[in-house]
């Protein structure tokens, strides 16, 4: 067993990196908590993704789950241990504007959360690749600026 494991399972980038290593063979664990609905209200929520992922992609077990939650993460690592080949983190809170209004927030979900992440790597796969994506967010409105074609 390969095991490919996504963090923001549910979102538009996590979705999608799902479905292409579950097409490539690999056995995925997608860690998802509908965090978009607390940020952003009811007609946000990634909930219609999930089911859509567990109907769709036979290989995919979901984790209801927060990154910031060291106990829980542990405990996945743990459990697939060295079949973890690869981490795909797409969880975040992406809105720079939003993060005003709650800096810690903000903060503990980028910041501790990818921190939290890295560590369970390096304790229980650390054979395996991490892929950080991101967002143009950490930009601002700074790229929109310039001139291109």
């Amino acid at each position: 067993m390969s095991v490919v494991l996504v963090t923001g399972s549910a979102g538009l980038i996590g979705a999608e990196s799902v479905r292409f290593f579950a097409a490539e063979g690999f056995d995925i664990v997608g860690i998802d908590n509908d965090m978009r609905r607390v940020f952003f209200g009811n007609d946000a929520s990634t909930a219609w993704s999930r089911q859509q992922l567990e109907i769709e992609v036979k290989k995919y077990r979901h984790v209801d789950g927060d990154i910031r939650d060291i106990t829980l993460l542990d405990s996945v690592f743990a459990r697939y241990g060295n079949a973890i080949v690869a981490v795909i983190h797409t969880a975040a809170q992406p809105s720079h504007d939003w993060a005003a209004g709650d800096p810690q927030t903000d903060f503990t979900v980028n910041a501790n959360g990818t921190l939290n992440l890295l560590e369970a790597v390096r304790q229980h796969c650390p054979q395996a690749a991490f892929v950080f994506t991101s967002t143009n967010k950490v930009y601002g409105d700074a790229p929109n600026a310039l001139p291109l074609v």
